[in-house]
């Protein structure tokens, strides 16, 4: 007996085969959605971190690198004007001392714009430097003749090299006026320091490329002496400088 041919629309391919086949495609293509997704951190979790460290005023949107950057001016202050009072004493070329000289001014200035900023943004200030901050004054206070000259020089280039790419960062994408304008006198007084502290001649171009491309923030240590011992840290003769403090100094009077 010969056998008999297959009779169309049955099997797989028949129309309800292809009907339950389309289900199941389809069933398919909706949840694969949701199992590849669930393990994901939902995508809109960081832009509500962004959005509650970010605060609203007047003056535009103020973000935690806008706050930092304005603690940051104080804390740059609190250590290079008694940098620069130090230089003064200290220095042994008119270069030097005229490096510190404008250390004091620039810094005078700056400072009494960011306790104006922060009083308007409601961000509090430090009344002192930090822990780096007094461990570079220490090694100043150390140190004495043509070695104050180049822990000096050395020392100030390294920080106003690094903050000086941090104004050009916050510059470039603070939202709020103020800090705008903050930033704007901080680049000018940066690069100020900048160029008086070369005119020393004492900074050190390649350690400076090396210590600016390590670790961002390294504590000096203390210039060794022949025998390769430490240098003792007396206490500076004239005493610490200290500037106004960030809650109780007078404003400057706004200009019109």
């Amino acid at each position: 007996m010969r056998p008999r041919p297959p009779v169309q629309g049955r099997g797989v391919f028949s129309g309800t085969g292809l009907i339950i086949t389309a289900l199941a495609a389809t069933a398919a293509a909706l949840l694969f959605p949701l199992w590849s997704y669930a393990g994901r951190q939902d995508g809109t979790a960081g832009t509500r971190v962004l959005a509650a460290r970010t605060v609203t005023t007047p003056y535009g949107p103020l973000s935690e690198q806008d706050r930092d950057f304005v603690t940051k001016v104080r804390l740059a202050g609190l250590w290079e004007l008694p940098a620069g009072r130090l230089a003064l004493e200290k220095g042994t070329t008119q270069a030097v001392r005229d490096a510190g000289q404008h250390l004091i001014d620039g810094h005078t200035s700056l400072d009494a714009h960011d306790r104006t900023v922060a009083a308007r943004l409601g961000v509090p200030l430090p009344d002192e430097p930090n822990a780096q901050q007094k461990q570079w004054l220490a090694t100043l206070r150390g140190a004495q003749g043509q070695e104050f000259d180049r822990q000096f020089a050395g020392l100030l280039r390294l920080a106003h090299g690094r903050v000086f790419s941090l104004v050009a960062e916050v510059r470039a994408g603070t939202q709020n006026a103020l800090v705008r304008d903050l930033a704007d006198d901080a680049n000018t007084t940066v690069l100020d320091h900048i160029k008086v502290l070369e005119a020393t001649g004492y900074v050190d171009f390649s350690a400076l490329a090396r210590d600016l491309a390590a670790t961002p923030s390294p504590v000096p240590t203390p210039p060794l002496t022949d025998a390769g011992s430490a240098v003792p840290v007396a206490p500076s003769p004239s005493g610490p400088y200290s500037m106004p403090p960030a809650t109780t100094a007078p404003l400057p009077v706004d200009t019109p």
